[in-house]
């Protein structure tokens, strides 16, 4: 299980819990500026009763190309259409989910696992390449013909899911968002900026769903 700390991949542990799998949680430090996100995977696997945590350090700063590990400044309120407009934004960190995927199957492939899940989602995202349909099914056919799991099953359930159903989802199994973190700028205590467009997507959904986000903002 792919585990950022983020409301998506804490779902998503629920959901594989509920499915009656053993988890292992994957989470990353790969130098990310909002590694805040790792207090609260760990958070969200003692929650959800992962069997294993393990945090692996890789440096995605070598290679740069993103908003998340250099110094280019995070997009801030970004309407709905420029989030959801064609191009990549400059949040997209390259390659990312083919690294962390190949790190978990590898994982798997020593626990002798059969089911990888990543909580990917291609409705409500922000032009992600690695969050959509064809490279969830691109990167299955690749793990099956490379290594010993021919059965391996990559599992992406919120795929199609918007994030207000998501969010529904994931109370009905007792989820509770306020320990998820999203933010792609947090303060240094670790309150999430509200303004960038992973909190204005989040804000969106729980204002769809009747609800006030849990998580802490830097303002209401």
């Amino acid at each position: 299980m792919l585990l950022s700390g983020g409301m998506d991949s804490a779902t998503c542990l629920a959901l594989a819990r509920e499915a009656g799998f053993v988890t292992h949680a994957l989470s990353f430090r790969y130098g990310q500026r909002h590694a805040v996100e790792l207090d609260a995977a760990r958070t969200v696997a003692r929650a959800l009763a992962a069997r294993e945590h393990r945090i692996v350090d890789i440096d995605l700063r070598a290679f740069g190309g993103s908003a998340l590990t250099n110094d280019t400044e995070v997009p801030k309120d970004r309407t709905a259409a420029q989030i959801g407009g064609e191009g990549v934004p400059v949040t997209y960190v390259p390659a990312r989910n083919t690294v962390f995927l190949s790190y978990a199957l590898a994982w798997a492939e020593v626990t002798d696992a059969h089911d990888v899940y990543i909580g990917v989602n291609a409705v409500d995202f922000s032009g992600y390449p690695d969050c959509r349909p064809a490279f969830v099914a691109a990167f299955q056919a690749a793990a099956r013909l490379g290594t010993r799991l021919a059965d391996l099953t990559i599992r992406a359930p919120l795929l199609r899911m918007t994030k207000a159903e998501i969010i529904a989802k994931g109370r009905s199994l007792g989820v509770d968002y306020g320990m998820t973190r999203s933010c792609y700028d947090p303060d240094a205590a670790g309150r999430a900026c509200g303004h960038c467009d992973a909190c204005l997507i989040r804000l969106r959904a729980f204002a769809e769903s009747g609800l006030a986000d849990p998580a802490p903002y830097v303002t209401s």
